[in-house]
């Protein structure tokens, strides 16, 4: 089922959906790396190209983090 997600990211409300095993995989990643959640959410926020969105992003982080080809954002979409 995809959910709507919200996040404060640099003092500003944003919000994205995501299917639950999406949301669940990054809740797995922040847990991993110690970091909050929404940590993992603004590193990949930083870190996306600038006509992506958002959900597409975190989509992107977390299948590139399952396939082993990042553990950070630095290429999140």
């Amino acid at each position: 089922m995809i959910r709507k997600h919200s996040a404060t990211l640099h003092g500003h409300r944003t919000s994205f959906s995501l299917e639950d095993e999406f949301w669940d995989e990054l809740k797995r990643i922040a847990g991993d790396r110690q970091i909050s959640i929404a940590g993992l959410i603004a590193e990949v926020d930083d870190g996306r190209a600038s006509d992506s969105n958002l959900s597409s992003a975190l989509r992107v982080y977390v299948l590139r983090s399952l396939r082993g080809g990042q553990s950070r954002s630095d290429n999140a979409a």
